[in-house]
């Protein structure tokens, strides 16, 4: 099968694709005929020696971990699919899922039916991203109707989810983007934003209850960030977790904060689906890149200020 491919770490010109061996599926696993594969911050991290590198194994590397395909075979003891079926997910993470290729494998479990509505690619944008938001608001915030809720870099993969889900649960929204994504933004539900661009969102922003920080240490957005917090307010810190600088601050101010990592979470996944299915959540893809065109989709991604998702066509 064909398989984007990285023998070292370094910049987006380490990917080629090449021919490998496809993988079998153990007990308990599917094998997934790829169809396309989401592109993450996170991969082109690792792809540098950073991100979830210490967690691939040896080299050669496939990266990527957002997964929407179909069920090509079942190894034994699998009774929740067949093959034939559309699905959704993101396997093994942090481990490597290969997802970079035209089959993988993995636990049967990990992997939820792609919503119906949904083609393949824009399926392949939901996983990683939707469940970060997910399980940042929902089980490491638990976020009620009512609260206030800062999403910060929220018209981003990760973002453009939160804002979604914070309104599906009752909260104010507020984001930080750039101007020009105002208006989107409002159309996904976010009630007050900020262009971080021209004014500093802590100046015009106050009595919040959660928020999702998307962007980590730079110009100090952490730090900033918890003088925004109600007293026995959380700050939920994304990429890299939360610095001892802000943990040491938040103490100072009587305010809560937790590191997150995104887990595989397929009924989470379900859920996630029967509201894109039902309309409630849009999901949004920049570029769709052909598989050959990995490392360009890299550069791209690398550049910033992507808007929502990018994704590989497989296929």
């Amino acid at each position: 099968m064909r398989a984007v491919v990285q023998r070292s770490f370094g910049g987006p010109d380490v990917l080629s694709v090449e021919r490998v061996a496809k993988p079998e599926p153990l007990p308990t696993e599917v094998l997934v005929r790829v169809r396309a594969a989401g592109v993450n911050p996170v991969d082109w991290k690792s792809r540098a020696g950073g991100g979830m590198a210490g967690h691939l194994g040896d080299a050669p590397h496939v990266l990527g971990w957002d997964v929407s395909g179909v069920v090509e075979a079942v190894g034994f003891g699998v009774t929740t699919l067949q093959p034939g079926d559309e699905v959704y997910g993101m396997p093994w993470f942090p481990r490597a899922a290969r997802a970079y290729a035209e089959h993988v494998t993995a636990p049967s479990r990990q992997f939820a039916r792609k919503p119906a509505s949904l083609t393949h690619e824009e399926a392949a944008a939901v996983p990683l991203a939707a469940l970060t938001a997910w399980q940042v608001l929902v089980d490491t915030a638990g976020v009620e109707k009512g609260q206030r809720v800062l999403v910060h870099a929220a018209a981003g993969g990760v973002g453009h989810f939160a804002v979604q889900f914070a309104k599906h649960l009752g909260a104010h929204v507020i984001g930080t983007a750039s101007a020009e994504r105002h208006g989107w933004l409002t159309g996904l539900g976010a009630d007050e934003l900020v262009d971080y661009r021209s004014v500093r969102f802590e100046e015009h922003v106050r009595d919040v209850d959660v928020v999702v920080d998307l962007i980590g240490g730079r110009d100090e957005t952490d730090l900033r960030s918890l003088s925004v917090l109600r007293p026995g307010g959380l700050f939920v810190g994304v990429p890299g977790g939360v610095s001892e600088a802000a943990v040491a601050r938040a103490a100072e101010l009587g305010v809560r904060t937790s590191s997150f990592l995104v887990e595989p979470d397929a009924p989470a996944l379900a859920g996630i689906g029967e509201l894109i299915d039902a309309g409630e959540v849009r999901v949004e893809v920049e570029r769709v890149f052909p598989l050959e065109q990995a490392a360009e989709a890299h550069v791209h991604g690398e550049r910033g200020r992507v808007r929502g998702k990018l994704v590989l066509s497989v296929s």
